[in-house]
């Protein structure tokens, strides 16, 4: 055989292993972005993700009470509310980094390989933006609130950007396909590190810095995890078609986002330069003891509901069904625990934050107030997204932000206390009726279904708020220690609480459901062995 044919054939061959390698990696990297599988067992799927997701949520919580509770006691307010001048503004370039397109992912039912590696180098290229615009801005940010020190801490921050940049695509993709148990391992595992580092930081005389670590830990160990476990890896950067549809669903969500955003940490932003950091770093711990149980619950809904109600759209029947139970559930869980802590909030200060923590007492009471319907009215944005209705979403969030906003101003000559009022007042007066309102004027859930999942976590809440009170008129709890006072005044309301939820038909068999989590669980779990 003469020796150009033998090269020849090398090189066919050559070729032809060059093919079929680039086939197989084209197929492994198609394989994450399918979802068809999904369909024959989307309820079993959903359910079972829930029951996951609200136990890995549960954890979660105990981490972060037990991050609040050690890091409160080893750092002053002062050093909490200087992150939380910055931790406001960078809230909002966050919402930026993403750009709804990670939503996009989500819901879109058939995704390609090229379109998911342009949006991931679309969030890589504005997570990369955002972090040189925030590093630049850092002295203008320092002089804003007239501390020197926030231009260094701004900078460290501001590479937290580069590093959730990069994982964008792949932690929508694990929810894309469903995979709440890997999501729920990576969040604990990330969260357990991220605590450890900021407890060994603090107890070593870091400061403030243990706070910085703690973030920028978090997101690192998110990046890496996401990137190991979603099976997927882009390609280079190239023009590709149907990105611009992806782009524009992208654009609708982010402008709600940001809306959203700016409102709820205005506040903050506005504490932080008309009083300072003392005052900020009590509310910022009133409303992070609070809202972020709250967050721990509401958004892996969303990680569960958005693709779960994606796949039900043709099917309004199931759809409504679905959300219905979904908001009940969530009701049940948030509001009658808000109507404890409205009671015992000066209790609750002592046990988690410490003596030097007093004032944040009635601020969080307040805030117990807002947070009472809040999750069950941020939920709703599922019905916008999944319906394609991004434009309206948009609409409720400028309208709910102008009310929070004015709401927030009204109280600011208060004090932290009058700012925690006038968003607690807007929120439940105003701000929660008119997103039912506008949620249920299209598609299959109407407002009425909204108001009425409410009853019966509304009747549990009002029960166990006139329990707590008169407890807390005895002379024997009014002498004993927060946390007796808050064991015997807790245990009180979770029986009555338990008690008006069996009395009612609708809520009992809700209850039974939330009961059944752990079993879901726990098969889940088995049917991976």
């Amino acid at each position: 055989m003469s020796r150009q044919r033998r090269c020849a054939i090398l090189s066919a061959t050559g070729a032809a292993d060059g093919a079929r390698t680039g086939a197989v990696a084209q197929r492994d990297n198609e394989q994450p972005l399918r979802v068809d599988h999904l369909q024959s067992d989307l309820v079993g799927r959903s359910v079972r993700g829930g029951a996951v997701t609200v136990g890995a949520q549960a954890l979660k919580v105990v981490i972060q009470f037990g991050t609040i509770l050690i890091l409160s006691r080893l750092l002053p307010p002062y050093a909490f509310g200087l992150l939380a001048m910055v931790a406001a503004l960078t809230e909002i370039l966050d919402q930026i980094k993403d750009f709804g397109l990670s939503m996009a992912t989500i819901q879109k039912p058939d995704v390609t390989h090229e379109q998911v590696t342009a949006l991931f180098w679309i969030n890589s290229g504005i997570g990369a933006t955002a972090a040189t615009a925030l590093w630049t801005a850092a002295p203008l940010v320092a002089q804003f609130y007239g501390h020197a020190e926030l231009t260094e801490i701004t900078r460290w921050l501001a590479l937290g950007f580069l590093i959730s940049g990069l994982a964008t695509q792949h932690w929508a993709l694990l929810r894309r396909q469903m995979r709440f148990s890997t999501i729920a391992a990576i969040d604990l595992g990330c969260e357990v590190l991220a605590m450890a580092t900021a407890v060994v930081a603090a107890a070593h005389g870091a400061g403030l810095w243990a706070l910085v670590a703690q973030r920028l830990t978090y997101g690192a160990a998110v990046m890496l995890a996401s990137w190991s476990t979603a099976g997927w890896r882009p390609g280079l950067p190239r023009r590709c078609a149907g990105v611009g549809s992806l782009l524009t669903y992208g654009a609708s969500v982010t402008g709600n986002g940001i809306v959203n955003v700016v409102a709820r940490t205005l506040d903050q932003v506005l504490i932080g330069w008309f009083w300072g950091p003392q005052p900020l770093g009590l509310y910022e711990r009133a409303y992070k003891l609070l809202m972020g149980p709250i967050n721990q619950v509401t958004i892996p809904l969303y990680s569960v509901g958005m693709p779960a109600l994606s796949r039900m759209a043709s099917d309004p029947d199931r759809y409504r069904r679905t959300y219905i139970a979904l908001s009940e559930r969530l009701a049940m869980l948030t509001v009658p625990p808000a109507a404890l802590l409205m009671v015992t909030a000066d209790w609750v200060v002592a046990v988690m934050l410490g003596s030097q923590w007093g004032e944040a007492a009635p601020i969080l009471a307040w805030l117990g107030l807002a947070a009472s319907l809040m999750p069950v009215a941020t939920i709703t944005g599922l019905l916008f997204l999944t319906q394609d209705r991004a434009g309206d979403l948009f609409k409720v969030g400028l309208l709910g932000a102008a009310i929070s906003i004015a709401a927030i101003l009204a109280g600011l000559p208060f004090g932290t206390v009058g700012v925690a009022a006038g968003f607690a007042l807007g929120m439940t007066c105003l701000r929660i009726p008119m997103c039912f309102w506008l949620a249920g004027r299209k598609g299959p859930v109407g407002t009425g279904d909204l108001y009425r999942s409410l009853l019966p976590s509304v009747a549990a809440a009002a029960a166990v708020f006139l329990v707590a009170t008169l407890l807390r008129t005895l002379p024997t709890l009014q002498a004993a220690s927060p946390i007796l006072g808050l064991a015997i005044t807790g245990a009180a309301s979770i029986a009555t609480m338990l008690l008006c939820f069996s009395l009612i038909p609708r809520s009992r068999s809700a209850l039974l459901g939330l009961l059944h989590l752990p079993r879901l669980a726990l098969g889940a779990r088995k049917a991976r062995a």
